[in-house]
């Protein structure tokens, strides 16, 4: 498999940004496989995604930042640069509901996750056998609802221990206190069982139901301090009818989250995602 570099640009939009970057990499001997860009009209904003083949790169990961810095400084650029050798280490929570972490572990066995999983955690014993069938270590961490800021003292340190780059709620049916949600900014994925931001909160389906809905949906995106309000990475549907129950919506409602969350943690993976603000843009 050939080396690459993933070299994710946000910065003022102005003519000569493509240009630059791209000359910059031919000069190093490098070959951009992948292109995105996308030019904001409404907030002038230019984002940019490049993937570069550098097997005959003439520079390391170190090396590229220092020389490609005054390129950053000129055009003002937020940017990162992530080598493709190195997986990111996936850190999953969970709580009785199966189904997530279920599908995450079938497709990180079968390569379709490019990533490590160090550990899951729970604020539940159900999922033990499960999760260390697949060789990964499992902590259970109980949520007393007197006293949470000890619980999550615990999932913090284990988070950091494993040396998390990314956190995934896969249907973790706890509300991570602010200051972890600030601390890991844009690496805490949920799958909300709901087309955000219809029917926040608790039973979303149920609420649905309620209402008689024609469609149903589940939204990924990343966990701010503020419930339910992070921005969207991707949502899908599937459409119901006055003959369906509210369970009928629930178990609908299963296959739509897995879908959503596994795509929405892959384009995270292969840094596809860029936040701005409130919005993301998703180059998948």
């Amino acid at each position: 498999m050939s080396h690459s570099y993933r070299l994710v640009v946000s910065c003022p939009d102005q003519l000569g940004i493509v240009a630059r970057v791209s000359g910059f990499i031919a000069s190093q001997g490098g070959s951009i496989t992948e292109a995105s860009q996308h030019s904001d009209l409404v907030t002038g904003r230019f984002f940019m995604r490049y993937e570069i083949r550098v097997d005959s790169f003439a520079l390391g990961t170190e090396a590229f930042r220092r020389a490609f810095e005054p390129i950053a400084e000129e055009f003002s650029m937020q940017w990162a640069l992530t080598d493709t050798r190195r997986r990111k280490r996936v850190v999953l929570m969970v709580s009785k509901a199966s189904h997530c972490l279920v599908d995450l572990l079938y497709r990180w066995t079968a390569g379709e996750l490019d990533c490590d999983i160090p550990c899951v955690i729970s604020n539940h014993e159900d999922m033990r056998s499960l999760v260390e069938w697949h060789g990964i270590a499992y902590h259970h961490v109980p949520v007393n609802p007197n006293d949470k800021a000890s619980a999550f003292a615990d999932v913090e340190r284990l988070v950091e221990a494993a040396e998390a780059d990314t956190v995934v709620l896969a249907r973790y049916m706890q509300i991570l206190p602010p200051a972890l949600c600030e601390r890991y900014a844009g690496r805490v994925i949920n799958i909300h069982h709901s087309f955000l931001p219809s029917f926040a909160g608790a039973k979303p389906y149920h609420q649905a139901y309620e209402r008689g809905v024609k469609l149903i949906g589940a939204t990924c995106h990343y966990v701010t301090s503020e419930l339910d309000a992070g921005p969207i990475i991707e949502q899908d549907i599937h459409r119901v009818s006055h003959c369906h129950t509210a369970e009928d919506l629930v178990r609908f409602g299963r296959d739509v989250e897995k879908a959503v969350l596994a795509r929405g943690l892959r384009w995270h993976l292969e840094d596809r995602v860029l936040i701005h603000g409130n919005k993301t843009v998703v180059f998948a």
